[in-house]
């Protein structure tokens, strides 16, 4: 065992071992939980005896007043009206207070890794922002760094912008942001993600047995839902870390309206921070940026980012609901070049500009107790653009990636007894993406856009049985591609049964199918930066990506303790070499193959009083499997990491949140060159992913303190990512310089402190 392992162990049991003596919750009476929160909150509760009377609940009131109530509110069916700072009622929720499909969704486990992150009884995990706890590493509920403390998803290099769930590329995974796909997911280029997390209410992840209602993301979905419902009064906050600055206001302008704002902007452009410095180092290596082949170059980088979202709510009756949403993501990068050519003084400036815009508007109607009908239309548009200049060589470079896509969603939900619940629609989507490259020494202009409209529909049907034991969702999709005339049907399953009163078992299976995905044509496509450009499907040399997964899942929920298993196989069909990023002998080969990932996701949560802890273990086989490459022979897949592990553990105390956790998985597969057989101008590899990098190794630390400042709530956060300044090597390839083979390393994040302070008033 290394001595950092050893290290990182000695560290996290030491926190374990100094607060695992506290106690656990145990169930009381809501009618106690209230007088006790009463007391310590300063607020007061107004309700029916009748509605709380024999009710018996496991809240912990340690956490904020919201939290406490949220919670309750999940655990029963109460829901609390906030009448001014101090005094509240408690009614029970009716049927015409939600979806209808929601009547049927039931979180089964609270607390699923730390608070504010659930398992529902529909297979998808819960996260909301505002209830959130604390997780190592992490000082605010990043929505694609949370999503990743799961089991079974990872990042292979450590961006948000390449997130792997169960073998899968990023670009299989949707991102919905209220209904509306996105096709940018990180700030940074790939380190922050680029949805703020202050407007968003819910964020649901769901790995395998989705609803038909989704189309895409053959490997997840991740669903971002804002807040909905219009508030008593007006909540507004700033925050301010050493990578950017933010602030949301969420105000009434009425009854009957509300408008909701959030906006953030790095400060990387005015500060010069130890957190800018460490991910511009990260980032930018082995990049245009900070390889030149002439030390008599000189660049001066201009980097910075923002995103601004605007949410309009008017309740145009009680039945009737329109919202209206917009949100803008913007990275820009700008570089100058200086140099003496020829005893001339040369200059140019080079740029990257990565923007991403969605806006959309909806009306929904609660016809009755039973029926509920949702309307949407949608458009999002997602460019990047990159001017390259090479001043050594006296060429421009420009290049485009542009996707356009509008649609239209039609949904109608029929609740058609208390256990129940029928729901169907229709959908229609267009997406373009065109792809721009322009040299001007030599000449050269290609110009390629290609448009799908697919046509979908689908209908489910969900059941729960009365005692709650038995939850079952049944559904299919059936997709059109007009182009292609290509019909795909898409059943989906998923089932949870509990028994023995602590145990449930989960099957979960799905057909689903993508049309657009992400390839690299050559590594220093912009700038070597955002190398990945989105595509259509042609049908051809490009399929349509279909795939098929199946799960088993048990699990065992006692006294805060948590212990579950879930196996699972997925076939994903139609890939290409040019997706999944090659960098050895198939980099630059055009084939179609499949990959088959096998696995197991284990979880182990001990949750007490003012302490938890998790352990999750999983382990994968993922194979590629190409009929034109390696003899048609199976071969490790880019992203097959075969065993990982993560150790946590946190601890509140009234204000105080503590996180430490270790993260631990093996190599990931490269391909070493065969010396022998290579020359000058050829590199003659070895068989595909023939070798491992050394195992990776990470521990992170985090810590947040909320207190009065005034007559408002402040918060104050610090967090050390790769707390030991572990380096760890997360890609290896090769290239010929100068007649010899050089081996090329990328490294991890070094030791990173963060900071954050926040206002609430």
């Amino acid at each position: 065992m290394s001595k950092t392992l050893k290290t990182s162990l000695f560290l996290l049991l030491f926190f374990l071992c100094a607060f695992s003596g506290f106690s656990q919750n145990q169930k009381r009476p809501l009618t106690e939980v209230l007088s006790l929160i009463e007391a310590k909150h300063n607020v007061s509760f107004s309700y029916a005896d009748k509605d709380v009377k024999h009710i018996l609940i496991d809240v912990s009131t340690e956490k904020s007043l919201d939290s406490i109530l949220d919670e309750i509110s999940l655990k029963t069916n109460l829901q609390f009206n906030k009448i001014d700072q101090q005094y509240y009622t408690i009614v029970k929720q009716t049927e015409s207070d939600s979806f209808s499909l929601q009547h049927l969704e039931e979180v089964i486990i609270t607390d699923y890794l730390t608070s504010g992150i659930y398992k529902n009884n529909t297979g998808s995990i819960s996260i909301k922002p505002e209830q959130f706890g604390i997780l190592p590493g992490l000082i605010e509920a990043d929505v694609l760094q949370t999503i990743q403390a799961l089991p079974g998803v990872l990042s292979v290099d450590e961006t948000v912008s390449n997130i792997n769930v169960r073998g899968g590329t990023h670009d299989q995974n949707l991102f919905l942001y209220d209904g509306i796909k996105m096709y940018q997911s990180g700030h940074f280029f790939g380190l922050i993600s680029a949805f703020n997390p202050q407007l968003t209410h819910k964020i649901s992840v769901i790995k395998n047995g989705t609803s038909a209602k989704y189309g895409d993301g053959i490997s997840s979905i991740v669903d971002m839902q804002l807040s909905d419902k219009i508030s008593s009064d007006s909540n507004i906050g700033l925050g301010l870390n050493l990578i950017s600055a933010d602030g949301y206001a969420k105000v009434p302008l009425g009854k009957k309206t509300e408008i909701q704002v959030a906006a953030r902007r790095s400060v990387t452009d005015i500060l010069d921070t130890p957190t800018y410095n460490n991910y511009f180092d990260r980032v930018f290596q082995d990049t245009d940026l900070t390889n030149t082949e002439d030390a008599a170059v000189s660049k001066n980088e201009h980097f910075y980012f923002y995103d601004t979202a605007i949410k309009f709510l008017y309740d145009l009756s009680e039945k009737d609901k329109i919202r209206f949403n917009f949100l803008n993501i913007y990275n820009a990068l700008d570089y100058n070049e200086e140099a003496t050519i020829n005893t001339t003084n040369e200059a140019s400036n080079s740029q990257l500009k990565q923007h991403n815009i969605a806006s959309g508007i909806t009306y929904e109607r609660q016809w009755n107790t039973k029926l509920n009908t949702f309307a949407q239309i949608y458009y999002s548009n997602y460019d990047l653009d990159a001017t390259n200049f090479d001043i050594l060589n006296n060429q421009r470079l420009i290049q485009e990636n542009e996707v356009v896509d509008g649609g239209l969603k039609l949904h109608a939900n029929y609740y058609l007894s208390p256990t129940l619940n029928i729901n169907g629609g229709f959908q229609f989507t267009e997406v373009g993406i065109s792809n721009l490259e322009d040299v001007n020494n030599p000449v050269f202009r290609s110009y390629i856009k290609r448009v799908i409209r697919t046509y979908s529909g689908f209908a489910e049907a969900q059941f729960q049985s009365k005692n709650k034991n038995t939850s079952v969702r049944l559904g299919i999709r059936n997709n059109y591609f007009k182009k292609f005339n290509l019909h795909l049907v898409e059943p989906r399953l998923h089932i949870n049964q509990r028994f023995l009163n602590y145990f449930s078992a989960e099957l979960s299976a799905e057909y689903k199918s993508q049309s657009t995905t992400q390839i690299i044509d050559l590594q220093k496509d912009f700038l070597g930066i955002e190398k990945r450009r989105w595509v259509l499907a042609n049908n051809t040399t490009i399929p349509v990506v279909k795939s098929k997964q199946a799960s088993f899942g048990l699990s065992y929920n006692k006294n805060k303790l948590l212990i579950t298993a879930e196996a699972y196989i997925k076939k994903v069909n139609g890939i290409t070499t040019r997706s999944q990023g090659f960098q050895n002998q198939y980099q630059f080969v055009n084939a179609i193959g499949n990959y088959e990932i096998k696995g197991v996701d284990i979880l182990i949560n001990k949750q007490f009083q003012k302490f938890g802890t998790w352990l999750s273990y999983s382990y994968s086989k993922n194979d590629y499997t190409f009929e034109d490459l390696n003899g048609g022979a199976s071969f490790p897949n880019n992203f097959d990491i075969t065993h990982v592990i993560d150790f946590a553990g946190t601890f509140t105390l009234d204000d105080l949140k503590l996180a430490l956790g270790l993260n631990w998985h093996s190599g990931r597969p490269f391909t070493t060159p065969n010396y022998e057989d290579s020359n000058n101008n050829t590199i003659i590899y070895q068989s595909p992913n023939n070798s491992r990098l050394d195992d990776y190794l990470r521990t992170d630390f985090s810590a947040t303190y909320q207190f009065n400042l005034g007559k408002n709530k402040a918060i104050l956060g610090a967090s050390i990512w790769n707390l030991l300044n572990q380096k760890n090597t997360i890609n290896t390839y090769y290239a010929i310089n100068d007649g010899e083979i050089s081996k090329i390393e990328n490294q991890s994040l070094g030791i990173t402190p963060n900071v954050s302070f926040k206002f609430r008033f």
